[in-house]
């Protein structure tokens, strides 16, 4: 760790926090903090220098504007990626899936070239996916159902260095049959929710990562009637 505190940068929060993303980087800072961890949120704003030097970085959603600008501000400030190529841990929802690839091409037809953190392409789908979505985890990379809520007409392909993070039961995710991406310490996801307060498998996953010991077990109960309660709204009890 980079230093005698995880630090997790919450990336351009003005610019990709349309969705209350900032939430999972308050999960990962208290489901730390509770188990005797010290951590500390650094929050990284449109115009300023991305450190290279944080343990966990989390970038949330935005609408197609933001993410063009959140890319030119990241390839400016490429503190992020140089992190990613020691073995950072990196969190990046719906906008971060599709910066993250090797291209994003936005509902107008026009492709931007991605961050390449992630092998994988997205562009426009036809229509917008809105609702609940319930996925089963691939490859046995955490337990329990992956739930959250999408919205987002992009559709993302995973080339053979991403693997999914999950395979989709109800709702559309990447393309109606795998959602997500993981591919190394690079987790990427198209479920808002926020994603990590919906699922602390994953908040634990990522915390795993980043410390290299697997966190102790936590019991929050409204966290688990939360999770039941959205299943069940989605047709599919936990």
């Amino acid at each position: 760790m980079s230093t005698s505190k995880v630090q997790i940068a919450l990336v351009l929060p003005d610019l990709l926090g349309t969705y209350g993303d900032f939430g999972n980087a308050v999960v990962l800072e208290k489901r730390m903090t509770w188990r005797g961890i010290p951590a500390e949120i650094v929050s990284v704003k449109f115009g300023e220098p991305v450190p290279n030097s944080c343990d966990i970085y989390v970038v949330g959603g935005g609408e197609d504007t933001a993410q063009t600008l959140a890319v030119r501000h990241l390839r400016e400030h490429p503190g992020m990626q140089h992190a990613a190529a020691r073995g950072a841990v990196i969190l990046g929802v719906c906008a971060g899936i599709q910066i993250f690839g090797e291209s994003f091409t936005r509902a107008d037809q026009v492709t931007h070239p991605g961050l390449g953190l992630i092998d994988s392409t997205s562009h426009a789908g036809g229509s917008r996916a809105i609702g609940e979505v319930i996925a089963t985890p691939a490859d046995g990379l955490f337990e329990g159902l992956l739930t959250g809520f999408e919205n987002h007409q992009g559709r993302t392909v995973l080339g053979p260095s991403a693997r999914p993070l999950a395979h989709v039961k109800v709702g559309t995710g990447n393309d109606g049959s795998v959602e997500g991406a993981v591919q190394g310490r690079i987790l990427c996801t198209y479920l808002h929710g926020p994603v990590l307060p919906r699922n602390p498998q994953i908040a634990d996953l990522l915390i795993e990562w980043a410390t290299g010991a697997k966190p102790a077990p936590l019991d929050l109960p409204d966290v688990t009637r939360l999770r039941a309660e959205r299943a069940k709204a989605a047709g599919v009890p936990v």
